[in-house]
């Protein structure tokens, strides 16, 4: 199925997708369930940058970086009500770069494609990394072997069918929702009774009576947005599923608008009861908060709960990895901008090739962990934010783009409007700018606005030998 693509100065509508059945129009089976809808968006809002990466930030911001979520989590649920309008507007598996070939152009929707499927991969691949590090705390095994382990296991998972990988990210996000909402009772528990060895210090006071609420000034809170951001990062993968949800005018819009209340439970509450249980000037870089705060309270089971719940967040990271990738990757070869072997399915509705192709890059991991067991991923890390922060702006762009014409009658309206557009995703537009100068400006984020533009330069020049291989192909050609 080629993407329906607009001419402002026509009325043409674009071609809907087909449901027949269990199957969409472009060939996937309609077998995720609310359910597993439900929690794969909200494991997509709790990841490692939750677990490891708020213990960098605390310290950089103190108790000021639940302001710094609370904003960005507003910016995410417009970025995510911007998707929602488009997803209602057309459900289609390959979501932004379909959305982004439409409304901005076919070399737009190209780049996004590509852009968003290296950034599974690369995710992908410090996410094995990061589960075989943590599989150290309870066996003595190179990390190699169980990096390779995760991802033979993970891939065969995706082959089998949408169903199973719905089920397994269903418990993976289970568990870290259990763990957030029993830190959370656990600091409720200390602040109002008093139990366990923080229960003498315990107060909401932490919030402010330790340097104020703003230890480092405004700038050191801005400069903790980066951190924020990648916590947020594979929030919009509830976008990718949308061929296969079996009900996605129903199903989508009730997930999308449950963001909030994620954002401010699992984040925003998390960290303030986090944060008047423990100050925050005892928090460390590289320390997760949560194993940082059951040390506190004498818990010593805690480092070990944690490990758990890391790990099953890298897992989840790397599942969704794999999913995300197959599907990216057939969207390109459906449009004529990625090899066409990419389109084959196998007889449960999954891309075969695409997976394959993508698990064993994935693989380098593997090796990478037998090579340099002990080496960080810092950079391949910054390189996944704004890779990640790409396909944020296409949606962006491309609702602006769309509400235009739907406004004009050019295109039918959606049934899931953005609240305040297109102002609000204006906003959102110039928030994400500021995160992208902020990394510029943080030295250990720098290298990926060096990477990104080598990154471009890469696509251009393979989109022109595309071009020129096959000029009359409309992917290259309408606009």
């Amino acid at each position: 199925m080629t993407s329906a693509q607009v001419d402002e100065g026509h009325d043409e509508q674009p071609a809907a997708v087909v449901m027949d059945g269990d199957r969409s129009g472009e060939g996937y089976r309609r077998a995720l369930g609310a359910r597993q809808i439900q929690m794969i968006a909200i494991g997509g809002a709790i990841g490692t940058g939750l677990f490891l990466g708020a213990g960098k930030a605390i310290s950089k911001a103190g108790p000021s970086l639940v302001l710094a979520y609370a904003v960005a989590g507003l910016v995410i649920f417009f970025i995510m009500r911007a998707l929602g309008e488009l997803l209602m507007y057309r459900p289609v598996s390959g979501a932004f770069s379909e959305y982004a070939r439409e409304f901005v152009g076919p070399f737009a929707g190209f780049v996004t494609g590509w852009t968003y499927w290296l950034f599974w991969v690369v995710t992908g691949i410090t996410e094995v990394t990061a589960a075989a590090q943590y599989m150290t705390y309870w066996f003595s095994i190179p990390q190699w072997v169980s990096a390779l382990l995760f991802t033979v296991v993970l891939y065969g998972v995706n082959l089998i069918s949408v169903k199973v990988f719905g089920e397994l990210e269903f418990w993976f996000s289970m568990v870290k929702v259990t763990a957030i909402v029993g830190m959370i009772l656990i600091c409720a528990g200390i602040l109002t009774v008093g139990f366990s060895d923080a229960g003498d210090t315990a107060s909401v006071t932490h919030l402010w009576a330790d340097g104020g609420f703003f230890p480092h000034g405004i700038g050191g809170t801005l400069m903790t947005l980066q951190i924020v951001m990648f916590a947020f990062l594979a929030v919009e993968l509830v976008g990718v599923t949308a061929g296969e949800s079996k009900d996605p005018g129903t199903v989508l819009p009730r997930a999308i608008n449950t963001v909030p209340w994620r954002i401010a439970v699992f984040y925003v509450g998390a960290l303030v009861m986090i944060l008047s249980v423990v100050p925050w000037t005892e928090f460390r870089p590289g320390v997760p908060p949560f194993v940082a705060a059951f040390e506190k309270m004498g818990l010593g089971i805690g480092a070990g709960i944690v490990n758990f719940v890391v790990l099953t967040a890298a897992l989840s990271s790397c599942n969704s990895g794999m999913y995300s990738t197959g599907r990216m990757l057939r969207d390109l070869a459906l449009n004529g901008q990625g090899p066409r072997l990419f389109t084959r399915l196998t007889a449960s509705g999954t891309p075969l090739v695409g997976t394959t192709f993508s698990a064993a890059l994935m693989l380098v991991g593997v090796w990478v962990n037998y090579r340099w067991p002990g080496d960080a991923f810092t950079y391949v890390v910054s390189f996944a934010t704004i890779s990640g922060m790409w396909a944020w702006i296409m949606i962006l762009v491309s609702q602006i783009r769309y509400r235009r014409l739907a406004d004009r009658g050019a295109l039918p309206r959606s049934g899931f409007r953005t609240p305040g557009a297109p102002y609000t995703s204006v906003l959102a537009l110039v928030f994400i700018g500021v995160v992208v100068v902020m990394m510029g400006i943080d030295e250990d984020t720098r290298i990926s606005l060096y990477c990104a533009p080598l990154w471009a330069v890469a696509l251009g020049a393979s989109y022109l030998v595309l071009k020129a291989r096959d000029p009359g192909n409309g992917s290259f050609t309408k606009n």
